[in-house]
């Protein structure tokens, strides 16, 4: 009993956190959602990218239900899941979200949390694994990217929050008045400690 609750319940935070991923999409124009937002080229639409790609790969490949999608090999890993390029459409790599999303959730549904799988690019011992252990990963992978999708979000137009019926409208004055505060917080300690 406890399996199928705990199952259950990492499940239904999976796909929520998948769709606040997607949701830091909505409303963006084409170059926002593409370009490099970070030193390291990190951007929103190859976020989306890369948590397919994950997906894929761990509740496909690690238990041997192979995605239907095709993926590079572990082995050839080159980061290309991170970026999209400009022949990859915004709704391309959507639904090639989606699509990962039913063939995962399949994964999920028909297997135990006990059910053994092996992760190659994982080091031993931890390379044999089994499904509750793959469901925490993607879980934390997926909560992880999101929270970096909604920095990047917040960095573009100040948006912010986990899903449309949590969001905020933007008090622009608050905003200026807590940074400040914050600032001058950080001033003032290292002061003290220089």
């Amino acid at each position: 009993m406890i399996d199928e609750f705990a199952k259950d319940n990492l499940h239904e935070r999976l796909r929520r956190d998948r769709k606040a991923l997607l949701w830091k999409l909505d409303g963006l124009c084409e170059y926002d959602a593409r370009r490099p937002l970070t030193a390291t080229g990190t951007n929103l639409l190859g976020l989306v990218k890369h948590m397919a790609t994950v997906e894929a790969m761990y509740f496909g490949e690690v238990f041997d239900r192979p995605s239907p999608e095709p993926l590079s090999r572990w082995q050839d890993y080159n980061g290309n899941d991170l970026w999209a390029t400009e022949h990859e459409t915004r709704d391309q790599i959507i639904e090639f979200y989606r699509r990962t999303w039913e063939h995962s959730d399949a994964t999920i549904n028909e297997l135990p949390l006990d059910a053994p799988g092996h992760a190659p690019w994982w080091p031993e011992p931890y390379s044999n694994t089994n499904l509750f252990a793959i469901l925490v990963h993607v879980l934390g992978e997926t909560i992880r990217h999101t929270g970096h999708a909604d920095i990047l979000r917040e960095g573009l137009d100040g948006r912010t929050g986990m899903r449309p019926e949590h969001e905020q409208q933007i008090d622009e004055e608050a905003r200026a008045a807590s940074c400040a505060k914050i600032e001058q917080a950080a001033r003032s300690a290292a002061a003290f400690k220089a």
